[in-house]
């Protein structure tokens, strides 16, 4: 049978997964959510299946949730009472309630997501997410530094010229325009305390500001409008333009890092999309496995590919929500065969190493 998920483990998580026969949902201690965008879509099923089922198994030690742009919506899912119903409300919106016209400014695409992330919280979302017993989240913004802070176009369009300019020599760099800003509901027991890769603030998740935080992690700079955040100085763009795949210090903690992911491989920050040399090592992921679409599942698609931003200006709003509805569909076998692979104790036998 051709597989249809990718799974690769670093060096401690692998050697995990040998000593205890696979993997049970109390062993996991963080998961992170990338940046994508539509992406998230192709790997709805997998959510489904791991959200509503896997990490619904009683556990007695917190699961912190991390994630940029649409992987920190993602985690807000996870995070509700009912994470598989407020994944459905997420996947509605974003497939049939983005409608735009032909050359949408800022504050139109800014209004849809908004909508569309209203959708997804449902009336209860943020006291759910915020009172949650064990699932702690947070979520990434960039707070922006310098010409990146300008509200005018021009300006900002120079400042992310400069960025990805210096970037090429150093992500390091990102600091003169961006700065990380973590907002969370773990307090001092956040694995994330001590990220020093770049400038890093963290700020307690509110009932005050987690929307405004979730918004901002999604707020693609020159395509959206930037957010200003209660309680937070300046204003907030994608979270993914400094991590983009979240290719974070993970820490040495006794449990594992469970990484379903739209890709094979870790992009570090947005920037770095076009450099292929640009590739985050094993390094930050020995305890990590990570849980990707196979590339025969990709060609099963149409395309050939996950949904992509780019959707948007190559087919007609009726035949991308097609596309779309389909690609979703087609995600449960996902779900199916990784929950196929725990029960039937297979997963070992399926996950290369991660080197």
């Amino acid at each position: 049978m051709t597989a249809l998920l990718t799974l690769r483990a670093g060096p401690t998580a692998l050697a995990h997964l040998r000593e205890h026969g696979g993997l049970r949902g109390d062993q996991i201690d963080i998961m992170p959510g990338a940046s994508g965008g539509a992406k998230w879509i192709g790997i709805g099923g997998l959510d489904r299946y791991l959200f509503g089922h896997l990490l619904q198994q009683p556990r007695a030690h917190p699961l912190h949730l991390i994630g940029s742009s649409i992987g920190s919506w993602r985690m807000a899912c996870l995070a509700q009472r009912d994470p598989v119903a407020a994944l459905a409300r997420g996947h509605e919106a974003y497939i049939y309630h983005q409608r735009y016209t032909p050359k949408p400014a800022a504050r139109e695409v800014s209004d849809v997501l908004a909508r569309a992330l209203d959708c997804l919280l449902g009336e209860e979302g943020v006291h759910e997410i915020l009172s949650h017993p064990l699932f702690r989240v947070h979520v990434i913004t960039a707070e922006s530094r310098g010409l990146a802070a300008s509200d005018r176009r021009p300006v900002l369009a120079t400042a992310m010229v400069l960025a990805a300019a210096a970037n090429i020599v150093t992500r390091r760099s990102l600091a003169w325009q961006m700065r990380r800003t973590i907002f969370h509901s773990a307090g001092d027991r956040s694995p994330f305390l001590h990220l020093r890769d770049l400038p890093t603030v963290h700020r307690t998740l509110t009932p005050d500001n987690l929307r405004a935080a979730l918004l901002a992690s999604g707020s693609i700079p020159l395509l959206m409008e930037s957010v200003r955040i209660p309680g937070a100085p300046g204003v907030h763009w994608d979270g993914g333009v400094t991590d983009y795949h979240l290719d974070l210090d993970y820490g040495t903690g006794a449990g594992l890092v469970v990484y379903a992911h739209f890709y094979d491989h870790v992009v570090p920050g947005w920037f770095d999309k076009s450099l292929p040399w640009r590739r985050a090592g094993a390094a930050n992921f020995a305890r990590t496995l990570l849980i990707a679409p196979s590339p025969a599942f990709l060609a099963s698609l149409p395309g050939g590919r996950i949904p992509d931003r780019r959707d948007f200006f190559d087919f007609t709003q009726a035949e991308r929500m097609r596309r779309w509805q389909t690609i979703l569909d087609a995600s449960a076998a996902l779900g199916d065969e990784l929950h196929e692979l725990i029960e039937t104790g297979r997963l070992v036998e399926a996950v290369v190493p991660w080197t």
